[in-house]
């Protein structure tokens, strides 16, 4: 039924079974006999739905899907059985009768609220908690057929943001303008509206962001390269009302879903001849680009990739520019894709990680050039065994209109 009212495709028994029984073998390697899952990202990839309540994993034991609200709509999403609950109170009895409180709890340190943790131990009278997270992100880095499936929908999604993009970008027309255009353009096909990203004051500022000249180079809090300005400091990243002239690039960065899963892509479009300044580190960029194409594969460490992408760039004597400029400088070319927009694996200098069949990652050399712009590509892949596989087939030219 739901099915019917939009882009979902409802994941398998099969699939979260596979999902929890993958936990399950990482927490027994790990020391943990039980997890309690709470964070609405692991909720869904565990158990398929974000309705209120909680995920209990226990090793010697079926997973216990606990609901308070909407028990209806959880029915409607998940094929694991669920135990009705009044409050979270309720489940303390449960846990009890089936002896799962016992030697070392699990549970989402980084993003649950300190005050929900010590809530929790209260409950259920049992205070031995380590973190969870780690071997949750670890698990959630490769993905399984049927993500990528979800992955590549919604990659189209993006393909055809890119498509109106063609039309949007003009002389004269403010960077909110386009964005807005391009935000509608998602949601018709299907994009779900947010894009969730992991930790503390980790805040999108939507799917899109467009830049149009000196609003690329202007350094904000977030850990990305080009923020934009935004329309206020509340915010303090985004599309602003900056508006489009000949020669500058319009840079736009968008992130797609498709039933809870994101893609990440960044297009350059000019109006008329792009200015010199950006000719030079938008072949760099491309290099490094087709680079990264031709050496990634699984059994590459992720710092081979960063460390090829630097040299290209230190041959170029553009090293103050790359991947920002001063303090708005940030250390990763690449990171993770999944359920949130900042999964593993991240592409650094120092994050040392082997690829493996399945990852998923955004790769995004970018260049910044305070007061004037900036310029860059970013794609997705999909590590295989002797490649890295586009998710999308959308060229990488710079679009001229």
């Amino acid at each position: 039924m739901l099915q019917q009212l939009g882009a979902f495709d409802p994941v398998s028994k099969e699939e979260l079974i596979r999902r929890i029984d993958g936990i399950k073998a990482m927490m027994a390697e790990q020391g943990i006999d039980f997890a309690v899952i709470l964070q609405n990202t692991d909720m869904f990839y565990f158990s398929g739905t974000i309705q209120k309540g909680m995920l209990v994993i226990a090793l010697d034991c079926e997973p216990l899907l606990f609901i308070q609200k909407s028990i209806a709509r959880a029915k409607l999403d998940t094929s694991l059985d669920i135990i009705p609950i009044s409050s979270d109170r309720d489940v303390k009895k449960t846990l009890k009768e089936k002896k799962i409180l016992k030697g070392t709890g699990g549970m989402e340190l980084d993003v649950v609220p300190f005050a929900l943790v010590e809530r929790f131990k209260s409950i259920v009278g049992f205070d031995k908690f380590a973190d969870l997270s780690p071997i949750i992100r670890e698990l959630r880095a490769v993905k399984s057929p049927y993500e990528l499936v979800q992955m590549r929908k919604s990659g189209a999604i993006v393909s055809r943001v890119f498509e109106r993009a063609r039309e949007a970008v003009r002389e004269g027309v403010t960077e909110i303008e386009i964005d807005s255009i391009l935000i509608a353009e998602g949601r018709r096909q299907g994009h779900q509206g947010i894009l969730r990203m992991r930790g503390f004051n980790q805040e999108m500022a939507g799917a899109i962001t467009v830049t149009a000249g000196y609003t690329s180079g202007i350094a904000s809090y977030a850990d990305i390269s080009i923020a934009g300005t935004g329309v206020n400091p509340a915010i303090a990243q985004g599309s602003s009302f900056l508006k489009v002239k000949r020669g500058i690039p319009v840079i736009v960065d968008y992130g797609g879903t498709y039933n809870g899963y994101i893609t990440d892509e960044t297009r350059v479009f000019v109006v008329g001849e792009l200015k010199e300044l950006f000719k030079k580190p938008y072949e760099i960029a491309r290099e490094i680009v087709e680079d990264a194409s031709n050496f990634g594969k699984v059994g590459v460490n992720t710092t081979e990739l960063f460390k090829r992408a630097y040299q290209l760039v230190k041959k170029s004597g553009m090293e103050e520019h790359f991947l920002g400029h001063g303090e708005g400088q940030v250390s990763f070319i690449g990171h993770g894709l999944g359920l949130e927009i900042n999964e593993l694996p991240f592409i650094t200098q120092r994050h040392s990680q082997i690829l493996k069949e399945g990852m998923v990652f955004a790769f995004e050399p970018k260049f910044v050039f305070p007061g004037e712009g900036a310029i860059g590509i970013e794609v997705d892949f999909i590590v295989r065994k002797n490649c890295l596989e586009r998710i999308t087939d959308i060229p990488i030219d710079i679009v001229c209109v």
